[in-house]
């Protein structure tokens, strides 16, 4: 491995000096870029919430990634430090400083090959998705070889195989991949509609120490997809399954509760100038997929995700609104994929059954209601349920109802009215509506939240880049900490440099602990700052904040890492080149 990397870092210094060299006589035929990223915490004392700075309070997590390109090849290579440690509640595999992934690749027009770490997703992701998210802790990346072959304009065909990255190792199970997508219509030359079709394969192969298991060592998963669409219509639906596998008991395996798993997908839409519809459901049942079925344990803070989404084989994201206002974001679902069958605590799901609706619509200029600038409304509503089932505690088992609906974990109603008055100035109108049944979607607390939300939030923009914006809002909640405020200013003094003050208060807790979702230690009734600013120039960006972080769920695209609570001061660098 280090006979590689290093022989990779000589390979990068060759090129860069004859690009230079180059570059006085001919056209260059390299192209080199990349990007650094660092991600810093200094945790301090916070006396009001009791709250102690944790061992070698200052942390970070840095990434350093380098990319070249000649002609039909290319290769890159990312280095990672989490010095001394990660930031709190990172997977504690990221512990080191060292080379997190490495690739080479070979691109023709019909052939494309990769060699080391890549990424890759099927379909929608029910079986197979492989990303990096940083502010998650998530890099599933795939150590192995990826091959796609392009016949036609219309064929598209990838083989796969490798190792989840898991820290700065693999794991030991297998990933096996094959991939089709075809256009139909456009190999037939049918014109004025599209449609094509797709299918998938995805094996994990782990070996057991089950003395007789009753389920094999390689697990198989199929999907097939149509994807149509004609005019201002389109139609997406795909139906995975995943062959028996043993179920998550109490972080093991039981060899006596082992299921199939399975996940339908359906999406659809119209739109046109002035209205959009769009409308998902979603069935999954049993889709945990993991390249090890054991997860691990760590001494750490538990994340609310299995193994802090390490070794996480495919993506099932919450389908709910994602919202830019803070309040709305206390009670966040997290997409139920998982069996639990718990005869302690009485919970028992399989799945999820749901969907949303989103609803957009542009009053006129010049109109009543549109005005002299026109007005935007948006209507979004997302509603989860339990899979409807017969459940057995002893021994563990359960038969599902297809398309039945179970009891609710999760529902969200939320309009939105934009209106701009000026040329400079935009208001925009929330309210938000939330259902959060704790004691299903955790596994904790018998206790439903219910809320009501009323945002506002203005921007004006001013001349030479100046620009300001001031979002106010309050959420009732008739349960857990009870009622919260929150007002965020920000102000762009030029193009490059930005401030900004928020504050998000919690009042009128009665001192009910039965009415509590969780045991997060926070005092009641305090204020949860937070200031700083950001420096942009060219691909260069700085941004420092100071303030308090509540402990809870932090989320990006409907996938979730819980950050516990913490004060500190917290700086961001991030550079292309």
């Amino acid at each position: 491995m280090k006979k590689i990397i290093l022989l990779f870092l000589v390979f990068i210094n060759a090129a860069v000096f004859g690009q230079t060299e180059e570059t006085k006589t001919e056209k260059t035929r390299f192209n080199f870029f990349g990007g650094i990223e660092s991600n810093s915490q200094w945790y301090t004392n916070d006396i009001e919430r009791e709250i102690n700075h944790p061992e070698d309070p200052l942390r970070s997590n840095n990434y350093l990634n380098f990319n070249l390109n000649y002609g039909k090849w290319s290769a890159g290579i990312q280095g990672e430090a989490y010095a001394p440690n990660a930031i709190l509640n990172y997977n504690p595999k990221y512990n080191e400083t060292n080379v997190g992934t490495w690739y080479v690749n070979y691109k023709a027009a019909k052939l494309d090959v990769t060699a080391g770490y890549f990424y890759e997703q099927f379909g929608s992701g029910l079986l197979l998705r492989s990303w990096e998210d940083r502010s998650l802790g998530i890099n599933n990346a795939i150590r192995g070889g990826k091959v796609t072959f392009t016949p036609t304009d219309n064929l598209f065909f990838t083989a796969l195989y490798g190792n989840h990255r898991t820290g700065f190792d693999v794991s030991e199970g297998e990933i096996y991949g094959f991939n089709s997508d075809i256009n139909l219509f456009k190999m037939l030359k049918i014109e004025g509609s599209d449609l094509s079709v797709g299918f998938s394969y995805v094996g994990r192969y782990e070996k057991t120490d089950e003395v007789d298991p009753n389920f094999d060592n390689l697990t198989n998963a199929f999907a097939g997809r149509v994807n149509f669409s004609k005019n201002n219509f389109y139609l997406f639906t795909e139906y995975n399954y995943k062959s028996d596998d043993a179920v998550l008991y109490n972080l093991d395996i039981n060899n006596d509760f082992v299921k199939p798993g399975s996940a339908l997908l359906l999406n659809f839409g119209y739109s046109k100038k002035g209205f959009g519809m769009d409308v998902n459901f979603r069935r999954t049942e049993n889709m945990s997929f993991y390249s090890e079925r054991v997860p691990e344990t760590y001494t750490e803070t538990l994340s609310t995700s299995i193994n802090y989404n390490d070794k996480i084989m495919n993506f099932v994201p919450s389908l709910t609104k994602q919202h830019h206002f803070n309040l709305a974001n206390i009670y966040v679902y997290q997409a139920q994929a998982q069996v639990l069958v718990d005869p302690d605590t009485g919970v028992t799901k399989a799945g999820e059954i749901g969907g949303q609706i989103d609803l957009f619509y542009d009053f006129k200029k010049d109109t009543k209601i549109g005005g002299k600038y026109g007005t935007k409304i948006a209507v979004n509503y997302s509603n989860w349920n339990n899979l409807k089932a017969d459940y057995v505690l002893y021994p563990p088992d359960y038969k599902t109802d297809f398309f039945g609906f179970g009891n609710r974990y999760f529902s969200d109603f939320n309009l939105e009215v934009t209106k701009k008055v000026s040329t400079k100035a935009t208001y925009n109108f929330a309210y938000i509506n939330q259902y959060y049944n704790n004691r299903l979607i955790t596994g904790a607390s018998n206790v439903i939240v219910k809320t009501n939300i009323l945002a506002f939030e203005g921007d004006y923009r001013f001349s030479k880049g100046r620009a300001a914006k001031i979002a106010v809002e309050h959420m009732w909640a008739d349960n857990d900490r009870k009622n919260w405020a929150a007002i965020l200013i920000e102000y762009n003094l030029n193009t490059k440099f930005s401030v900004f003050a928020s504050d998000m208060y919690n009042y009128g807790y009665k001192h009910n602990p039965s009415i509590l979702i969780d045991d997060i230690t926070d005092p009641f009734e305090i204020h949860f700052y937070n200031f700083g600013g950001a420096y942009k120039k060219g691909s260069t960006r700085i941004a420092v904040n100071y303030g308090r972080q509540r402990g809870g769920l932090v989320c990006a695209g409907g996938v979730c890492r819980f950050v516990p609570p913490s004060t500190g001061l917290g700086i961001t660098l991030t550079k292309s080149f």
